[in-house]
């Protein structure tokens, strides 16, 4: 056995996962990632962004890629055979393979745990058997693990560890203006996703643009999509004469988020960025009809911005579904700007409610380094 198996199927997680491989100089690496694990000397047998999709509906369309991916992990762990695993978000993907890397005796380390606080609480006993540790980046999540049976420990988010420039520094990068109100624009990470936001969050800052002339924006595009998909945010974005901006696969949108008043943001990690830099999230969220109804009776939670799932109240605006129109998007966004101020005390909460760990990739690499032979003040 040698090496550690990576698999991180989000742009989230293919820069937590490339923080972790940082802090093992030595470790032998391959999986499934994206352009950050790559940059970090991961050898990949798939690429995260040929499998990424949002909701059902739109995954059974990329289903051959995700079939292909699933078949290169599998073949490439049963050759390799591994000495760990280190599996990062990617839930339905990642639980089927957790069962087959347990019953070929290869230890499992989960890094930021699946939400079943908000979609399927049984899936925690079911994934007792076949994982062997859990690092979750949620505060109360280490509890509910605990109790399902689950070696789970609290390690932080990575959003806390993400170095960021100062505003006066974001803004020089970006171009903006020292005391122009600014919008980030963030349609997602996902192809489907931001296909299906971009237009109408354009859309909402044209409406704003057109009583707020000051207001700057610039739309940041993910590196974990296609080409196809970057082109179509660039081509849509001149159209409406708003600027784009590529972020780096190792850092995302998070160092340059300190230049923004508020964030219109897809939900997801991001939405938490945007919260601890200060850029006041409105978080949108629009799925196709098959994922919706499935949502609407697994959901079990009553927010879906990890913002307000982490303060347990609505700090921040969430339009989802039908909500998510330009006109709402701009009202809301109006609103945070009239009343950042006053919503900045949700943003410092935030940082309470996630306590003081600063260091999550170091903990997960000291969990994984006995499991490859290394000693784990290294790590």
């Amino acid at each position: 056995m040698s090496g550690l198996l990576v698999v991180a199927g989000e742009a989230s997680g293919d820069r937590a996962a490339s923080a972790v491989v940082a802090r093992l100089p030595g470790a032998r690496v391959f999986g499934l990632g994206g352009a950050a694990l790559a940059g970090c000397g991961v050898e990949l047998v798939g690429d995260l962004r040929s499998t990424t999709a949002l909701g059902i509906g739109e995954a059974l369309a990329r289903g051959w890629s995700v079939v292909r991916a699933w078949h290169a992990v599998v073949t490439a762990s049963e050759e390799r055979r591994p000495r760990a695993a280190l599996l990062v978000n990617y839930s339905e993907f990642n639980t089927r393979l957790a069962r087959r890397l347990h019953a070929a005796a290869i230890p499992v380390l989960w890094y930021g745990a699946p939400q079943v606080w908000a979609w399927r609480p049984t899936r925690a006993a079911a994934l007792r058997r076949f994982v062997d540790r859990m690092a979750v980046i949620l505060p109360f999540e280490e509890r509910i693990w605990r109790e399902a049976g689950v070696d789970a420990l609290y390690v932080g988010h990575p959003a806390l560890e993400t170095p960021a420039l100062s505003r006066e520094e974001a803004r020089r990068v970006l171009d903006i203006a020292v005391r122009a109100p600014a919008l980030a624009i963030l349609p997602g990470s996902r192809p489907h996703e931001v296909r299906s936001l971009l237009d109408p969050m354009l859309d909402a800052f044209a409406r704003l643009r057109s009583g707020r002339p000051a207001l700057d924006g610039r739309v940041l595009v993910a590196a974990s999509l296609d080409e196809r998909t970057k082109s179509f945010v660039r081509d849509r974005a001149r159209w409406q004469r708003v600027r784009t901006f590529d972020v780096d696969a190792r850092g995302g949108a998070a160092p340059l988020l300190r230049a923004f008043d508020v964030a219109l943001c897809a939900s997801g990690t991001v939405s938490l960025e945007a919260a601890l830099a200060h850029a006041v999230p409105v978080v949108v969220y629009r799925v196709g009809p098959t994922t919706e109804m499935v949502a609407r009776l697994a959901l079990r939670t009553p927010h879906v911005g990890l913002p307000n799932v982490l303060l347990g109240r609505r700090a921040f605006t969430e339009l989802l579904q039908r909500e998510a129109r330009p006109d709402r998007m701009a009202d809301a966004v109006a609103a945070a700007i009239d009343h950042r101020e006053s919503l900045l005390g949700a943003c410092e909460e935030i940082v309470s409610v996630l306590g003081h760990v600063r260091g999550p990739s170091a903990s997960v690499a000291r969990l994984l380094a006995p499991w490859l032979g290394l000693s784990p003040e290294a790590a």
